[in-house]
């Protein structure tokens, strides 16, 4: 293990035993290992960069009317309870002489869904980079997500769900643009 991996672990043993469980226990003597990984999985996009995980992916194209990429899953700790919020998040850019390959908006997603969040900022972080990366005319991003620490503590409400939504340039500008796109990911 590394020394990073190591002392999560340790804070994890130690909050088991906190909780008033053995540590030791047959079914949790090897969960702290296995909860530091995990939560370096969760939160892999710390290590990530926009330039890196793009790479070159930006194409020339005379496409100049909206592009969409809707239901794209995303999985993202709540940074207030670090608890997951689950969901799906809907992109569109008007190009202006440049396309983004189709397997980066997901992966510029999960960038930064895998960093503790709240969907709010998620929202506008995924907008910024497709737009800083694009050079779009505009950008639009919705999304929609449960949220854990709504559904299994505080409140407890099951079939709550938010959605949030971030739109620059000529979705900002323009009802029709914005129209155009809300209608195209309405559920069918």
């Amino acid at each position: 293990m590394t020394d990073k991996l190591t002392e999560l672990a340790g804070h994890y043993r130690e909050i088991i035993d906190k909780l008033g469980e053995d540590p030791e226990r047959e079914g949790l003597r090897n969960t702290p290992e296995r909860a530091a990984k995990a939560m370096q999985f969760l939160t892999r996009g710390y290590q990530e960069t926009l330039e890196g995980l793009v790479n070159d992916a930006v194409f020339e194209s005379q496409m100049d009317e909206m592009v969409v990429v809707q239901d794209i899953e995303l999985y993202s700790l709540c940074e207030h309870h670090l608890l997951p919020f689950i969901g799906k998040c809907h992109i569109a850019y008007i190009p202006q002489g440049r396309v983004l390959g189709l397997s980066k908006f997901a992966r510029i997603v999960d960038m930064y869904a895998r960093r503790l969040q709240i969907q709010e900022n998620l929202t506008r972080e995924i907008a910024g980079a497709i737009e800083t990366v694009t050079h779009a005319k505009g950008v639009a991003v919705v999304i929609e997500a449960q949220h854990m620490c709504m559904m299994m503590r505080g409140v407890e409400k099951q079939n709550s769900l938010m959605k949030t939504s971030m739109m620059l340039g000529s979705f900002r500008k323009s009802q029709a643009t914005r129209n155009e796109f809300l209608n195209l990911i309405q559920r069918r």
